[in-house]
């Protein structure tokens, strides 16, 4: 039996509310994470991913407490990221009801603490999240970006993937900074080049506008479809991917409410 493609709701978080923006700017208010997040499991999510956008000291907290929140009403996978250096704030999140632990920018600082984390919480809990941007300076096309794709760094995207699976990344949340607030669609071009080094589940985020743009990224390796925007501003649902990616000829998983 074919393993069913995931559709994944995104949360950007800050000071407890779910936030809208571009490249994390201009943030304006898109609800509560709560309620949003009890949306999107109603319209048959299969996962959510909350991403802490300011991640400072101050707002840690919150994100603990909205974790915590979410995952007493909301019985799907949920996946925390945003600020996380090491095994203590993934054992914190995991204590509060997170299942799944992104880590980004922290990685890239040491990369060590991605093979501390899978050794101590095994490698399917260690999602590595990347904003991968095109640069011709790098071997492959692609360069891993910080500060919201203002900042290159000095990796390669598709050696920075296959480095963080080699030292016991579990997933790999791919996010296209030339793709992200075009609503042009996904960038296929990025998510094949993953696909092909990549021996774990593969999430394509950056671009949906349309629901003709999802199995694309399925047809070029794609694991799972993340979005945002389309979802807070209800341009569709979760469940009109789903039977969009359906008749396309994918399989997903139907609830009665997606179907």
């Amino acid at each position: 039996m074919a393993i069913a493609t995931r559709v994944i709701p995104c949360l950007d978080v800050a000071a407890g509310r779910v936030v809208k923006g571009v490249n994390f700017l201009n943030l304006r208010d898109a609800g509560d994470p709560v309620e949003l997040a009890a949306r999107y499991a109603e319209q048959g999510a299969d996962e959510l991913t909350f991403l802490d956008v300011t991640a400072t000291v101050d707002d840690r907290s919150t994100t603990y407490e909205v974790v915590q929140r979410t995952a007493e009403q909301v019985f799907i996978p949920l996946t925390v990221g945003g600020g996380v250096r090491g095994v203590d704030d993934v054992a914190r999140l995991l204590e509060v009801g997170a299942d799944k632990v992104g880590i980004n920018s922290g990685a890239i600082a040491r990369p060590g603490v991605i093979g501390e984390i899978a050794d101590r919480f095994g490698s399917q809990v260690l999602v590595l999240s990347l904003d991968v941007k095109r640069s011709p300076r790098m071997p492959s096309g692609f360069v891993v970006t910080t500060h919201g794709g203002k900042q290159e760094t000095d990796l390669d995207a598709l050696a920075w993937c296959r480095e963080a699976v080699d030292r016991g990344a579990g997933e790999l949340l791919v996010n296209s900074m030339d793709a992200d607030g075009t609503l042009a669609g996904f960038d296929l071009e990025l998510t094949r080049a993953v696909r092909r080094l990549a021996q774990v589940p593969v999430i394509a985020s950056g671009g949906a506008g349309r629901l003709e743009h999802f199995a694309p990224a399925v047809e070029a390796g794609a694991d799972a479809v993340l979005a945002a925007s389309v979802f807070h501003d209800g341009t569709f649902t979760v469940g009109q991917v789903k039977r969009a990616l359906a008749a396309a000829g994918h399989t997903v998983r139907l609830t009665e409410e997606s179907a």
